[in-house]
């Protein structure tokens, strides 16, 4: 795929690695698709496209709502008559335990947004990826590979979107489309690497018996904790567009050295290179098309 001719659509653009994205994708020569839930939140969006000199072409997209996915692909459709690249973005942070200290409604809440608008909006878009020989990106988390004390909804629909991904990248490869998964490390300057003083108080209030243990964990959190991990969203941006652009990605791309080592702690396929190359064996494609 050729940057100058393609066609990006990215979800949950109004801030973030979505924005940034979105203007770095511009910035490559994608004609880029930037969706939100509320397209009139996109003033930041906007300021960065033109403080980069580049267009973004903004639209509707809620990944919770049917009729707003099957639209906004089906307007994409219309217009340029083609899709080359979809990367999902878009998701809700969660630091919300399930155990005791949370509810049904919320778990139910985040996977929704978290796991099934990143299903919905793929199967939406992956008629036209396939006619086009197009690529799949989703931003993932090493929450969905390894579990975080007191992130348990959160890592609950990572580890699904892992699952999910990894098992469709060798079918939708037999079929033209590649399949990758971009793992940040802690991105401060995103609502993710927000850890609002109002979660702490209400959440330690509210711990009970796991008063002490959600004590120690924020001690590390405010210590070394994610610090170390630190990456922008700019940075993670970047390797989203070389995922795009490289002839054959890998399908697991930790953004920097530190979500590489973090996932070595669990994985010793880092890449999942020997997984897709066996699951391709099952399927005829031992190697791809």
């Amino acid at each position: 795929m050729t940057a100058e001719h393609g066609i990006v659509l990215i979800t949950g653009t109004s801030s973030g690695i979505g924005l940034a994205t979105a203007v770095a994708a511009a910035r490559a020569g994608y004609t880029t698709v930037a969706t939100m839930r509320d397209p009139g939140r996109d003033r930041a969006l906007r300021e960065a496209a033109d403080r980069a000199g580049v267009a973004v072409d903004v639209r509707r997209l809620d990944v919770t709502d049917a009729d707003s996915v099957a639209a906004c692909v089906d307007g994409v459709a219309q217009d340029y008559g083609r899709l080359d690249a979809l990367v999902n973005n878009a998701g809700i942070s969660n630091f919300d335990p399930t155990m005791e200290m949370s509810t049904m409604a919320a778990l139910r809440a985040n996977l929704e947004v978290n796991f099934f608008g990143v299903v919905a909006v793929s199967r939406a878009a992956m008629p036209l990826l396939r006619a086009g020989g197009g690529r799949l990106v989703t931003i993932g988390s090493v929450h969905g590979v390894v579990g975080q004390p007191f992130n348990e909804a959160y890592c609950a629909a990572k580890f699904a979107v892992e699952g999910f991904m990894e098992s469709l990248a060798p079918v939708a490869g037999a079929h033209g489309v590649q399949v990758s998964v971009v793992v940040p490390g802690f991105v401060p300057d995103t609502s993710f690497g927000v850890f609002p003083d109002i979660n702490r108080s209400t959440i330690q209030a509210a711990s009970g018996p796991y008063a002490t243990t959600f004590a120690d964990y924020l001690a590390w959190v405010g210590g070394q904790g994610w610090e170390a991990a630190g990456q922008l969203s700019a940075e993670v941006a970047e390797v989203v567009v070389d995922t795009l652009r490289a002839d054959r990605p890998p399908f697991r791309v930790p953004a920097n050295a530190w979500a590489a080592d973090y996932l070595g702690h669990k994985l010793a396929d880092r890449d999942g290179s020997t997984v897709q190359a066996l699951a391709r064996s099952w399927i005829g494609q031992p190697e791809l098309p």
